[in-house]
């Protein structure tokens, strides 16, 4: 899920996109960095489920690994993580992710927007018609058990949880639902087999606007804005929003049985890749985005992972009012953020990969002082890049720092996230 939609900007740095370092070393960094986050975050002994495209990967020479649940293409054969990531951020192209793992939830009935209050940290009733955002499931503590994105559907709400999380959010949810029961609202889940493809990079409209119903408004359609349509005859839930800090789009197939002949379309177009977990990864780290699991967990409150705005901007309803989980142990009775111990950054500097978990010390490497939580080599800059905590005093950036790298401490700076600038579309005035 995107994680962060407060910095849009239509500026592409094309020319930075055009640069291509090692592809061997790229390649095996990104499958290393989403090998140990599938160990960690993903293990299950429960046998591993199948998206309506798995076929489809396999005919495409998808490289299948198990991912929240799931079997799913890491990359794809023949081309590999760098040439996937460098396809998605190339101007005119575009590239397709299979998210099928992912949830799909709908809410109905006339309570569904107060209900989600009781769950979420976001101004769910204030969405507009067709509008979406992010949020979090907070546990009673404020911490994170997921990010999710929000869409007011008009007579419905519609709500994509992470895959690796969907089970443990829908009986969190129907928890509160226990809680709730005088309240008018019910929860439809889309089942293990809905789909869901993300559609990613500058190309991307132009891919998929042929697809739509004639005189489709595609320069007004939003970032951050859903709408219940049809693509190539299909009926479809097509939301424009992303993991890539590009330009995109979420399809949901309203029947699993169209899914395939969906995605043909969208291959049909010579601009249009398959895309991998891997460059997933990579190009999500590049935009600032956070994967749960990694840099987010139930430990870790939305002040604690610089996601304030996800309750809103000073003096608005929910920083007023709260009433979400946790609400207490976030924010002040005047809704100021309370002050926690560390917060969330970003690195760069460091003259090699630092991986999840490295140890983070201060500038004269002898007090640790943090930890990495997501790291690779950034494709698009040539340069490790890399994410994670530290404490809260040492959190400015180019605050000078040390990361443990094979037992050696090797300099690193905190640097501003994004790390690559962003191509989320803008409405133009």
């Amino acid at each position: 899920i995107a994680s962060s939609a407060s910095s849009q900007s239509a500026v592409r740095t094309s020319n930075k996109h055009q640069q291509q370092p090692n592809r061997r070393k790229s390649d095996k960094r990104a499958d290393m960095m989403l090998s140990r986050a599938g160990r960690r975050a993903f293990a299950s002994d429960a046998p591993l489920l199948k998206t309506m495209l798995y076929d489809m990967h396999l005919e495409k020479g998808g490289k299948m690994v198990p991912f929240a649940g799931y079997e799913l293409p890491v990359q794809y054969e023949g081309v590999g993580v760098l040439k996937e990531h460098m396809h998605c951020r190339a101007p005119g192209k575009a590239s397709v992710f299979d998210v099928g793992h992912m949830g799909q939830i709908k809410w109905t009935g006339k309570d569904r927007a107060a209900f989600l209050e009781k769950c979420v940290v976001g101004d769910i009733a204030g969405l507009a018609d067709g509008e979406g955002r992010l949020s979090l499931l907070t546990n009673a503590e404020g911490g994170i058990l997921d990010d999710t994105v929000i869409t007011n559907a008009g007579d419905y709400i519609y709500m994509v949880v992470n895959g690796a999380c969907k089970v443990t959010d829908m009986a969190y949810m129907n928890e509160k639902l226990a809680e709730n029961s005088g309240m008018d609202v019910q929860m439809n889940y889309f089942g293990d087999d809905a789909t869901l493809v993300a559609l990613q990079g500058d190309g991307a409209k132009t891919a998929l606007h042929p697809l739509l119903p004639d005189g489709f408004d595609m320069e007004r359609f939003a970032f951050m804005t859903g709408v219940d349509t049809t693509v190539g005859g299909y009926a479809c839930r097509v939301t424009r929003c992303g993991y890539t800090g590009e330009d995109g789009f979420e399809i949901g197939v309203s029947n699993p049985a169209d899914s395939v002949a969906v995605a043909e379309l969208l291959f049909a177009n010579p601009n249009v890749e398959p895309c991998g977990l891997g460059a997933r990864d990579s190009l999500r780290l590049e935009a600032g985005l956070c994967l749960y699991g990694n840099d987010l967990d139930d430990t870790v409150t939305p002040i604690e992972g610089t996601l304030l705005w996800t309750i809103g901007p000073k003096g608005t309803r929910r920083r007023v009012e709260q009433g979400f989980p946790g609400a207490a142990n976030c924010l002040t009775e005047a809704g100021a953020p309370k002050k926690f111990s560390r917060k969330r950054v970003g690195f760069m500097g460091h003259a090699k990969p630092a991986r999840p978990g490295a140890a983070i010390f201060d500038a004269a490497g002898e007090k640790q002082v943090g930890v990495v939580t997501s790291g690779t080599v950034s494709p698009i800059l040539g340069a490790p890049i890399a994410m994670g905590f530290v404490e809260t005093a040492l959190g400015k950036n180019d605050t000078e720092l040390t990361v443990d790298i094979r037992g050696k401490k090797i300099p690193t700076k905190v640097a501003k996230m994004p790390f690559v600038e962003p191509n989320y579309w803008r409405v133009p005035e």
